[in-house]
């Protein structure tokens, strides 16, 4: 966006009187809920806070937005400085803004979190940098498991929770199940991805009607090929369709 042109003399003097320290200032922060299929299991991108505060405690890749750049950009930039793992802003899906007083105990920190769906085998695996001390893979049944003990930081649960559900409820009426997968998949291979996210395993024969009979959904590439996810025999083989939104749904508790 060009610089800002006043409209006339009087908005010129304004703006130049204009004194925003006699205003409450607000630090404003990006996070990325990136989440991945590692082994046959949904998981999420974290990293090891290595300072105060919550230091050692588990975070979500993100930080402070710089002032001459937008929060999209700021949550590439950090998730490169903290991870090692690059991705265009345009894969980022803006889930929610969080803004409740004291969420952070340093100042007012408003933040907007960005959400993106990624096969693991475009990520690859992640190294620390910057501030950051580790950065791990967590299956979300593990991070939310009581004999897991993993402390989170900040409000980063609430965060990552509300990306859950936003991917559990895209899964039924888009096709956001491929983009966990490459090119090429088998149907076991995005079946597999349901059951991932949604934590329930699905009726092979329904989920397959289900799919094929949602159009252009998938398509049939008239070969053959081994799983994605290294299981059974060597299967038919599809990529994703044009659809943008799947005709019916594919709803929860009803492809068991």
């Amino acid at each position: 966006m060009s610089e800002y042109t006043p409209r006339s003399a009087e908005e010129a003097a304004f703006l130049t009187a204009y004194a925003p320290k006699e205003y409450p200032s607000i630090a404003y922060t990006a996070d990325i809920v990136i989440f991945t299929i590692v082994n046959g299991r949904l998981s999420l991108l974290l990293v090891k806070r290595g300072g105060h505060p919550y230091k050692d405690c588990w975070a979500l890749p993100g930080g402070f937005v710089n002032f001459d750049e937008s929060s999209e950009d700021a949550a590439s930039r950090e998730l490169e400085e903290e991870t090692g793992l690059g991705i265009s802003s345009s894969f980022l899906e803006q889930l929610k803004t969080y803004s409740t007083p004291n969420r952070d105990p340093r100042m007012r920190v408003v933040s907007t979190a960005y959400i993106a769906f990624i096969p693991y085998e475009e990520l690859g695996n992640p190294e620390a940098g910057d501030d950051a001390s580790d950065a791990h893979y967590f299956a979300i049944e593990d991070l939310f498991s009581d004999d897991e003990n993993i402390e989170l930081a900040f409000d980063h649960e609430t965060i990552i929770r509300d990306g859950l559900e936003r991917a559990q409820s895209k899964l039924e009426y888009t096709p956001l199940a491929t983009q966990f997968l490459p090119e090429t998949f088998t149907l076991s291979d995005l079946r597999r991805v349901y059951e991932a996210v949604w934590g329930t395993q699905l009726h092979v024969g329904n989920f397959r009607r289900k799919v094929l009979n949602t159009p252009d959904f998938v398509t049939p590439l008239g070969s053959k090929g081994g799983s994605t996810f290294g299981e059974g025999r060597t299967a038919e083989l599809f990529k994703a369709g044009k659809t943008i939104l799947l005709h019916p749904a594919i709803l929860r508790g009803e492809n068991k």
